[in-house]
């Protein structure tokens, strides 16, 4: 696999992963909960609001009224998933003029930009995956509490947990795939075999030429 093929699956997977840390972020089902009391009803928790879902197909969402009465636990889950969308988008931004389907700069500057944007894509894909670890590790500790009895309900795993797991995993492997690019075309890519062919066909024109004189 070349260089630009190389560079294009990894934005691929940067624009497919960043939509993912999206989706996990907009969605209210971090954290899913429902109670022998009232089977017909589940509880779910996300970063903006509360929601209450019914067996029937029903749906009643609430958003928090202040952003100062949230916990200390949602409120870094925010900043987090909001930063890792802010510098995902930063790294597409310096990643794509550094593609070589892009005729934007040369030498250089390309792999510079290049490789930025897959270190800003790895950081990205930390900075997703730790709020979302976190949130996960905390449902874990409570639902394993033994001073809790057994009759209270516990949160569990929502389905956003997941996409956002494999949003920040995602973001990681495109971020290390743009820097191995980047690495791979200035260690004998594309362009080095390109100079290596000018060098050949010069050599073919002078030894002709050379060749008509004698």
């Amino acid at each position: 696999m070349d260089s630009c093929a190389l560079e294009l699956l990894a934005m691929l997977l940067f624009v497919a992963a960043w939509l993912c840390v999206l989706a996990s972020t907009l969605l209210p089902q971090w954290l899913t909960m429902s109670t022998a009391l009232l089977p017909v009803e589940s509880y779910e928790l996300g970063l903006w609001e509360t929601c209450v879902v019914q067996d029937v197909g029903g749906m009643e969402c609430r958003a928090y009224d202040s952003l100062l009465g949230l916990s200390r636990d949602l409120k870094l889950s925010r900043i987090l998933m909001c930063a890792s969308l802010a510098v995902g988008v930063l790294g597409l931004l310096v990643a794509t003029p550094g593609l070589h389907m892009v005729n934007s700069c040369r030498g250089g500057p390309k792999r510079i930009l290049t490789s930025i944007g897959g270190v800003l894509g790895v950081v990205s894909g930390v900075l997703c995956l730790v709020p979302v670890s976190y949130m996960a590790h905390l449902a874990v500790m409570h639902f394993f509490d033994d001073k809790v009895p057994d009759v209270v309900p516990r949160w569990e795993f929502g389905d956003a947990l997941f996409i956002g797991w494999a949003g920040g995993f995602l973001l990681v492997v495109a971020g290390l795939l743009l820097v191995s690019a980047c690495w791979y075309s200035s260690g004998g890519g594309t362009e080095p075999a390109l100079q290596r062919r000018y060098q050949v066909m010069s050599t073919d024109v002078s030894f002709k030429k050379r060749s008509e004189y004698v």
